[in-house]
């Protein structure tokens, strides 16, 4: 500390920057400790939609139950429970309750319950923040990117305020999971049961509303952990236009996705099912074939105590969620299962535009088969136009991706490549003409043609 009781400012040596990092001077700042944090909203908003998405599922699996809908009553009671018991699993794994003593908790758990404990013990936690002081538990270093500069800060982490991130990333991951293993597939399902009916009852579209809200709320959060689990080393704070891009991009995509999906399987039943369980299997096991290639090991930094079956388990999990996003949407990371953080930490730009160009190319053989194939049911509505619109939609998706990516995303000073260089590169290369010259020799110096 100096006489004026400042934090202390001291020059860190500037690292060897890699491919991806800006040049410019690290500064490092001692702060006080984190006392002043955020309202847990997110976790509460997390909880609302998993209790309206479990209550209302089981009010439409009466209703089926009382018509006799035994397959549909089947696929929805799936949908529901599947999702949640994954929840419970990840609260538990990230809590670490397994080697703690909490009966009451894991009991919760087993009632479905968890989401809503957890919720509770959050909102007390952040209440007796501050009531009390207390050592801190850790020191937090996360760098900061000041338009062409950054600085590093380091901060005192308290046993509270590390409790409180805790259930923070902790229904983060449950909100990513609910979305696309729960929400999603029960979304398209509740959907394609009102097209093939031609009737939506009150009940399932009270659902159909909870999924929709948790599948958007789903993707901000996966693209929010996406770029915070790549840039780990860097505070991430997106700003409300970033957010409303997102939000656009992604709720564009995905209904998109779904509405091809329902229309397409309205007319071919088994064909629809061999699609969604073909795009399923591709991105389940292309991460495992990716590790089988570099005759990798199992990463030890799952967890301390699991043995390998556990490791299995939990990265067949994870590959699991990997899937079920990349049936609906693009992932925004790249899994690797030999690597210790389990991701591609690069902006891989290739496999961006590869998933986009076959997700596109499907989405219209999809579209352009269930135009030629319709039946009766759609003669009540504009099918050109309809087909026009969702083409429409999911270009206008890619627009806002790649205006995200250009001049919203928060690490874009860190590309060392974006949509624009690419882009230049094209044209140049349509436009520029060959020119052969010989430069001139003078020793010592340097030459460059353009």
């Amino acid at each position: 500390m100096n006489p004026a009781g400042d934090p202390a400012i001291i020059r860190w040596p500037e690292p060897s920057w890699s491919e991806e990092e800006p040049p410019g001077p690290v500064v490092r700042k001692l702060s006080h400790p984190v006392v002043r944090i955020h309202p847990p909203m997110g976790i509460v908003f997390t909880t609302l939609l998993y209790c309206g998405e479990l209550a209302s599922a089981c009010v439409v699996s009466m209703a089926y139950s009382r018509s006799e809908d035994l397959f549909w009553l089947s696929l929805t009671l799936v949908l529901m429970l599947v999702p949640c018991v994954m929840d419970q699993l990840t609260l538990v794994f990230v809590h670490r309750d397994l080697t703690s003593d909490k009966p009451f908790v894991l009991f919760m758990h087993l009632l479905l319950l968890g989401p809503l404990i957890r919720c509770l013990e959050a909102i007390v936690v952040f209440y007796q923040l501050g009531h009390e002081e207390e050592p801190y538990v850790t020191i937090t270093r996360k760098k900061h990117i000041h338009k062409d500069s950054e600085f590093e800060l380091e901060q005192e982490v308290g046993h509270t305020v590390r409790r409180l991130a805790t259930h923070r990333n902790a229904f983060k991951r449950m909100a990513v999971i609910q979305a696309f293993l729960g929400s999603t597939p029960q979304l398209t399902l509740q959907l394609y049961v009102s097209v093939v009916e031609q009737y939506i009852p009150t009940s399932r579209a009270v659902l159909m509303c909870i999924c929709l809200l948790s599948v958007t709320y789903g993707a901000l959060v996966c693209n929010v952990l996406a770029i915070q689990i790549k840039y780990d080393d860097y505070k991430i704070s997106l700003r409300p236009l970033a957010f409303i891009c997102i939000l656009l991009w992604r709720s564009l995509e995905i209904s998109t996705r779904i509405t091809i999906l329902v229309f397409f399987g309205s007319v071919f039943k088994q064909s629809a099912m061999a699609v969604g369980g073909a795009n399923f299997m591709l991105f389940f096991f292309l991460p495992w074939v990716q590790f089988w290639r570099s005759r990798g090991q199992l990463p030890d930094s799952v967890e301390k105590n699991f043995s390998k079956v556990g490791t299995i388990s939990v990265l067949c999990s994870i590959t699991l969620l990997y899937a079920g996003i990349n049936v609906f949407c693009w992932s925004a990371v790249q899994l690797r299962l030999a690597d210790r953080d389990l991701i591609a930490k690069s902006q891989n730009w290739g496999c961006l535009v590869l998933y986009y160009v076959f997700r596109g190319v499907e989405n219209i053989v999809l579209i352009v088969c269930w135009y030629f194939f319709k039946t009766e049911v759609y003669d009540y509505i504009c099918t050109p136009m309809l087909v026009l619109q969702l083409m429409v939609a999911y270009c206008t998706s890619i627009t806002f991706m790649l205006l995200f990516m250009e001049y919203l995303h928060p690490c874009r000073s860190l590309f060392k490549h974006n949509i624009s260089d690419f882009l230049h590169c094209v044209c140049c290369k349509w436009e520029a003409t060959p020119v052969h010259l010989e430069p001139p020799f003078e020793p010592g110096v340097r030459h460059s043609v353009v």
